[in-house]
């Protein structure tokens, strides 16, 4: 069995589509790492190392094995995609909850506003509730 060698480089531009319209300074905070080390990655100056692969894992959804050989699930989202659902990500619940009701309105008939009165926002939160019930909640409110 013969080793491959990593193409550092390719792993840097990889990691450069994740980031997508994200400044490195940014980028680099939603991981918990500097800037510097975000421009080595993608310059191919240093080698990735298995917790940022991780990071990227759980936080972003991207798959390690794509990120490293470029085989395996592709990111297929655009840079706007990218730079949307990274800020989605890292936003407080009620926030969430706002860009939802944004982007739901636009498909709903006739209804203006998402109810949320079941809910109270509490520094960012919701209480009594998750994004994923709040979802629910505002899909409903859109069929009636």
């Amino acid at each position: 069995m013969h080793l491959i060698e990593l193409d550092k480089l390719q792993v840097g531009e990889r990691l450069k589509k994740v980031r997508g319209n994200l400044s490195q300074t940014a980028f680099a905070k939603e991981l918990g790492l500097d800037r510097q080390s975000i421009a080595r990655y993608e310059s191919g100056n240093r080698v990735i190392d298995a917790n940022v692969i991780f990071i990227l894992m759980v936080k972003f959804n991207i798959d390690p094995t794509w990120l490293l050989t470029g085989e395996g699930n592709t990111l297929d989202l655009t840079n706007d995609e990218q730079e949307l659902l990274l800020l989605f990500r890292s936003s407080p619940l009620a926030v969430k909850a706002a860009a939802l009701g944004a982007l739901t309105a636009g498909t709903a008939q006739q209804k203006t506003g998402v109810n949320i009165s079941n809910n109270s926002i509490h520094n960012g939160q919701i209480a009594g509730g998750n994004i994923y019930t709040l979802r629910r909640q505002i899909k409903n409110d859109n069929k009636s």
